[in-house]
């Protein structure tokens, strides 16, 4: 399930820089979650920078790069888990990209394991001893994480 999805301006960072920080932000995804890198999915979206406002300008203009990221989690996880990952990509962003942090903005999507299908099967019925393994970590942990 782990999918990321970076959105960033065209022309603003090499094709080097942008597969730097799909690489690394790969084996920080699989790291955080314990989960097999084959199950990381990593995308980056390029937009026109006259397609693209930041404080209500055009990119086209102000030269402002306000890169942008969100990433999906079966819920479940612990919150923990959603927080390092938010900091990491934002860290990934800032010293691959040259992002100024107070423009990086990132999200965590959590998605119930009956909405997620992986290879047409719901991801409840697919990886149920994961999910369940998760939960009974959690109760023991002391809280149930929500993400």
């Amino acid at each position: 399930m782990p999918i990321l999805e970076f959105h960033l301006v065209e022309k603003l960072h090499s094709d080097e820089k942008v597969a730097e920080l799909l690489t690394a932000s790969s084996q920080l995804y699989a790291g955080v979650l314990k989960s097999p890198i084959e199950r990381v999915r990593v995308f980056a979206h390029m937009h026109s920078a006259k397609h693209v406002a930041v404080a209500g300008k055009l990119v086209v203009d102000s030269q402002v790069d306000a890169p942008y990221f969100h990433f999906l989690v079966l819920e479940g996880r612990p919150l923990e888990e959603c927080h390092q990952l938010l900091e990491g990509f934002s860290n990934l962003v800032v010293n691959i990209l040259g992002a100024d942090r107070a423009d990086v903005r990132g999200g965590c999507w959590p998605i119930p394991p009956q909405y997620w299908a992986i290879g047409g099967m719901p991801a409840s019925k697919l990886r149920l001893h994961e999910i369940q393994a998760r939960q009974s970590s959690a109760t023991l942990g002391g809280a149930v994480g929500t993400m």
